[in-house]
């Protein structure tokens, strides 16, 4: 294989700035398959469950409904309860701890090898959780270590983040911690207080910049079906981005300012367009029911019959942001839709 870098950034200052991607032969890809395979039999169907990557029927969205929905039920359950998350990535490029001169550990996940995201996973399979007030969620090497913390004892949450340490010097992997008032998590911008004004203006200001690219295609005379299509792919999929998990807790003012840009598009397009209550309610329903049919999915059991075997269970939530997040909204989709 050849391995070619790939800047991650504009302008690239050191070595992590690169993602290594592999170019492999079709020949070496068909013998790679053949060893994953043999591999995958081997295995239980329930690895790692909360490794959201690399899986089928898994994706960013099941990462970030799983941390909010654990966070939101936790502080549902008490006036005196919080929750405290830690965001780590591993410096996928570590120093060997050699008396030689330093030279690049072989950790990182390169991009074009078959093998690569089942070894890895295999790899990290031990980055778990040793509490049950503790939950570790990972979508590749991005890890959050959620602390579910009553009565002010965060003693379970500490040693938590010594054993993520230990496992990460172990295995020679070097966490970069992140802290502040706000996160990006996998696309997505999470507040201290979980709302989502910051992430849904971020949206809006990267739609409305697009929004001047398909007014120069419009004074091309370009027909309305291309004009349609650019606008789902640029602009569509930017405001559509894990849209399960935020746009329910999202306010209406924010909403409106998102459903402004898919008005102006409409002028611009002169087609009507879908609207995006209509598409989080659609996507809710189709993620819900992707659910259901995997029993291995970590989120499988919040889906429950009732007797009569054609109503789903409603999950239990005292306050409006618990019963506005994905899963309790997902469940009132599937019953309207039976």
């Amino acid at each position: 294989s050849t391995i070619v870098p790939v800047p991650k950034k504009p302008r690239p200052s050191d070595l992590n700035d690169y993602r290594p991607v592999a170019l492999t032969s079709v020949v070496m890809k068909c013998f790679e398959k053949l060893v994953r395979d043999f591999i995958t039999s081997s295995l239980p169907a329930s690895t790692d469950p909360l490794q959201f990557a690399y899986r089928h029927n898994r994706s960013t969205d099941d990462a970030i409904a799983h941390l909010l929905h654990t966070t939101l039920t936790h502080l549902d359950e008490g006036r005196g309860n919080y929750v405290k998350m830690l965001f780590t990535d591993h410096n996928q490029y570590g120093w060997a701890t050699a008396p030689h001169p330093p030279s690049p550990s072989a950790l990182e996940l390169l991009r074009g090898f078959v093998l690569s995201p089942l070894l890895y996973s295999l790899y990290t399979y031990d980055c778990t959780a040793t509490s049950s007030s503790n939950t570790i969620v990972k979508f590749a090497d991005d890890t959050v270590v959620v602390g579910l913390i009553s009565d002010n004892d965060e003693r379970a949450y500490l040693e938590e983040i010594k054993h993520l340490e230990n496992v990460s010097f172990l295995n020679v992997m070097e966490p970069r911690w992140r802290g502040g008032d706000r996160f990006r998590y996998l696309g997505v911008h999470i507040s201290q207080d979980l709302s989502w004004s910051r992430h849904t203006s971020s949206l809006a200001k990267k739609a409305r910049q697009r929004l001047y690219h398909l007014r120069r295609l419009r004074d091309f005379r370009l027909p309305s079906k291309v004009l349609r299509n650019f606008f789902t792919c640029t602009i569509e999929s930017i405001l559509t981005g894990n849209i399960t998990v935020w746009f329910g807790n999202s306010t209406k003012q924010d909403r409106q300012a998102l459903q402004r840009v898919v008005r102006s598009a409409e002028r611009i397009t002169h087609s009507e367009l879908p609207d995006l209550q209509t598409t989080y309610y659609k996507r809710c329903q189709t993620k819900a029911r992707k659910i259901v049919k995997d029993p291995t999915h970590p989120n499988n059991r919040l889906f429950s019959l009732l007797r009569s075997g054609r109503r789903f269970r409603s999950l239990k939530a005292k306050t409006e942001r618990l019963k506005r997040s994905f899963f309790p909204q997902a469940i009132r989709a599937l019953n309207q839709g039976n």
